[in-house]
């Protein structure tokens, strides 16, 4: 069967659920993969409303649309980093709190967990988010910088992320990192270093999506095929690299998306340099059976537009994988 194409609601969180679901089922999802802000789904909500739950549910079954995760990076995200005003914007009043680094890094932790028993509650197994990092920025390593300050950083993720990831497992759910710059993991290398840094815990694994590792020059192919037993979600997410005017490389020179002068830009799926043939080949050599969840940014195409087109693409290259040889009608034991 055709894995079901849902569409990641984290940029389409300016409209409200009841808005967005009909319009969802119009573009051409399955499902939606909702994102734990706006009014998508509320973690506290969640848990201290049974009526919450499922009263999104019923909105969902009345368009016809699945959930298969949440996704809460946003949070995520506070759990490891140095905090700054920044970080204020993008988590919940509750965790923010006074502002002081530690309690917000603290109370994001506890956050997540809560999600973990929210997404139980709600009925999914997945959790999609970041980590955040506290040696994210000595990314360029000057001043000079030891494998030892790096490994103190993946230290500090271990102790942050361990308890949740038990929480997670006593909750049978699965959370998946998207692999991204600014997280502990942004390649294969710091992958495994953080995979390795958890003690291969079972609840920790990768929301593969493509676009943070093609402009790197990371072979995004070889990561699916790495990390086979570790592949929890998938986002189908575009983007080019090379295509600027020369003037800004791959560090992004302090510009906005969508700035010509760009090396790298997010696209529409399908109209950037992600070799999507190759990824649906991989996806069904290590058996992979979840969703295609269309993550859609492009800031040179109208959102409705790029996500439909997106949705069609994407259901028109994902194809079954065979359960015969092709070349059995040769064979002579017939």
């Amino acid at each position: 069967m055709p894995r079901p194409v849902t569409l990641f609601t984290g940029q389409w969180a300016d409209l409200p659920l009841a808005d967005l679901a009909p319009l969802a089922k119009k573009m051409g999802y399955d499902g939606l993969e909702l994102a734990c802000w706006g009014d998508h789904f509320d973690v506290q909500a969640a848990l201290k409303d049974d009526s919450y739950v499922r009263e999104k549910r019923e909105l969902l079954d009345s368009h016809g649309l699945q959930c298969h995760a949440i996704s809460n990076h946003l949070v995520g995200q506070a759990v490891c980093d140095p905090i700054d005003a920044r970080h204020k914007a993008i988590v919940p009043a509750h965790v923010w709190g006074d502002g002081d680094p530690e309690g917000v890094r603290t109370r994001a932790a506890q956050e997540m967990i809560d999600t973990g028993h929210a997404a139980a509650t709600f009925g999914v197994k997945t959790v999609n988010g970041f980590t955040g990092s506290s040696v994210w920025h000595s990314l360029y390593a000057f001043p000079p910088t030891d494998q030892a300050y790096w490994d103190a950083g993946f230290e500090d993720f271990a102790r942050r992320w361990t308890p949740i990831l038990d929480s997670f497992d006593r909750d049978d759910i699965n959370f998946a990192l998207e692999v991204h710059p600014t997280e502990i993991a942004f390649d294969l290398a710091t992958a495994q270093r953080a995979l390795d840094a958890v003690n291969g815990h079972r609840r920790f694994g990768f929301n593969y999506d493509p676009s943070h590792l093609g402009y790197q020059h990371v072979d995004y192919v070889r990561f699916i095929r790495q990390f086979a037993e570790r592949i929890f979600h998938v986002h189908m997410k575009d983007v080019w690299w090379g295509h600027g005017s020369g003037e800004v490389g791959v560090f992004g020179g302090h510009t906005e998306f969508g700035d010509a002068r760009r090396y790298w830009d997010f696209r529409s799926v399908g109209r950037g340099d992600i070799r999507f043939e190759d990824i649906i080949v991989a996806l069904n050599d290590i058996g992979y059976a979840g969703p295609l969840s269309i993550e859609w940014e492009d800031a040179r195409m109208d959102r409705v537009h790029g996500a439909t087109e997106s949705a069609a693409y994407t259901r028109r290259l994902d194809f079954p994988g065979s359960n015969v040889t092709f070349d059995a009608a040769f064979s002579r034991d017939r």
